[in-house]
């Protein structure tokens, strides 16, 4: 894949002053995926964060409000990069049986380091999103934060590939509920894989999560 130098749009609510605007920034994000992947979301703080870089955390503070905005900026970062790569991977492909595949292999397949974004690790961030995402959507807050559009991207990915469901078979009633299923099942499937393995069809020769969804969707549809 070319290497694009990308600057993925997040909503500016979502932070005090923008992380992309400054070396530290960066760092704060770089860093506290490390730390999340290593610590967990519960055990991770901004004193550990601070420490971390070798700041303060009153400057950590200035750039986010609180450790609960940090992961959703985050998770909203992790699934504007997975558009892009939709985008990126469907693009003047004309058949749609042929965009869903690649889609799909997009969504549940592990995730590679690109390296078109320096200060991410999209394997790290990744892990945080089978692992930790979950406790930043269940929360009292989820209606108000997704009024401020804070879930906006992943909506997006979601009406993407329904799209494609529905070119293939307009007479499918749940597209919406398929697409959304699907993400989210490969996310857990995931976590199983890694923690209860023995809840997967483990296969030598091909990955059984995307396999099992590609098979799940396209017979769904057909």
């Amino acid at each position: 894949m070319e290497r694009l130098f990308l600057n993925i749009a997040i909503s500016p609510e979502l932070y005090l002053k923008n992380p992309e605007s400054s070396e530290l920034g960066k760092k704060i994000v770089s860093q506290s995926i490390m730390l999340i992947d290593e610590l967990g979301f519960e055990g991770f703080t901004f004193k550990k964060l601070s420490k971390q870089i070798s700041s303060t955390e009153s400057t950590v503070y200035r750039y986010f409000e609180n450790k609960h905005m940090l992961m959703l900026y985050l998770t909203c970062w992790y699934w504007s990069w997975v558009e892009y790569k939709l985008v990126f991977g469907t693009h003047n492909i004309k058949l749609p049986q042929e965009r869903l595949k690649i889609a799909l292999d997009i969504i549940t397949k592990p995730v590679t380091e690109d390296n078109s974004f320096f200060h991410i690790n999209e394997v790290l961030l990744h892990q945080i999103i089978i692992s930790e995402s979950a406790k930043v959507i269940y929360t009292k807050e989820i209606d108000n934060e997704n009024e401020k559009g804070f879930y906006t991207v992943y909506k997006q990915i979601v009406n993407r590939l329904s799209d494609i469901v529905k070119e293939i078979n307009p007479n499918y009633e749940y597209p919406h509920m398929l697409i959304s299923s699907t993400i989210d099942g490969a996310l857990h499937q995931r976590y199983f894989s890694q923690h209860f393995p023995s809840l997967i069809d483990n296969s030598k020769s091909k990955d059984c999560v995307s396999s099992f969804y590609t098979d799940l969707v396209f017979n769904a549809v057909k």
